[in-house]
């Protein structure tokens, strides 16, 4: 297998790909919580649906994920910290504004990148993210303890289980994320989301038990509108195709405002 390029910010060596055009409008992808590019961008199909709607699809593994560096220091986790390997690697790449996709972490971690970077970043997607982004996503203590515990098996907690098999298939380093959990998750106020004047598109599955409503986020938005994701949980709605079709038509409507 061909090694990914890499970018370095803050001391860190993190994995990213660059496909399609390099003179087309680009689109960054910010990936979840113990997910990577691969298995949030790569297999469902999204780098091939968005180069091939005519974009510059970029990509990278967040610090923790991957195979990008995976520091166990909670304060390397913190949102502003994650914005600024985004804003590395534009920078490296040349690119000065793009389109921010980002699902569930990613998207958080897409919303602070709106609210510093406004110019840099004029158009929002988050998927598997509603009113959590404000009122937060559940206890994550559980999750957190899960990923330290030994083994699955000692685990109770469902959603510690899930994500800790989650973590487990996908080969992460349960104490980076452990690490992740504890900072990552911070949320912004309901004044914060209100000047985040971007057009923006939420994404959410009717049977998200973790996100949060996306017509309650919306609402706080001067520029949202929302998709729901028929009959998807949070692991699943990332890869469906009527959202597909969705995000392709919401930035062809919102292309100028991110091209160049």
């Amino acid at each position: 297998m061909t090694p990914l390029p890499e970018f370095h910010n803050a001391g860190l060596r993190l994995d990213y790909l660059d496909e399609g055009d390099a003179s087309a409008p680009a689109i960054v992808l910010v990936h979840g919580f113990a997910s990577n590019m691969r298995v949030n961008w790569i297999d469902p199909g999204w780098v091939e649906t968005l180069t091939h709607a005519g974009y510059r699809v970029v990509a990278f593994d967040h610090r923790g994920h991957g195979g990008s560096d995976k520091p166990h220091d909670q304060a390397a986790y913190a949102p502003e910290a994650m914005v600024g390997d985004l804003v590395a690697l534009t920078d490296k790449l040349g690119i000065g504004r793009a389109a921010l996709f980002g699902y569930s972490m990613g998207a958080r971690v897409s919303a602070f990148a709106g609210l510093l970077h406004p110019r840099r970043f004029p158009v929002l997607v988050f998927g598997g993210l509603g009113i959590g982004l404000v009122e937060g996503v559940g206890d994550w203590d559980p999750i957190a303890e899960a990923l330290r515990a030994p083994s699955l098996d000692v685990v109770t907690h469902e959603r510690g289980r899930m994500f800790r098999a989650f973590a487990d298939r996908t080969g992460s380093d349960r104490l980076a994320l452990a690490a992740c959990i504890a900072t990552s998750r911070r949320e912004l106020t309901e004044a914060e989301v209100g000047t985040l004047a971007q057009p923006t598109l939420i994404g959410v599955g009717t049977r998200d038990d973790i996100a949060g409503s996306g017509a309650r986020l919306g609402a706080l938005m001067p520029k949202a509108e929302v998709f729901d994701i028929a009959n998807r949980d949070h692991m699943l709605a990332v890869g469906d195709r009527t959202f597909k079709a969705a995000v392709v038509e919401f930035l062809a409507r919102n292309r100028e405002a991110f091209a160049g």
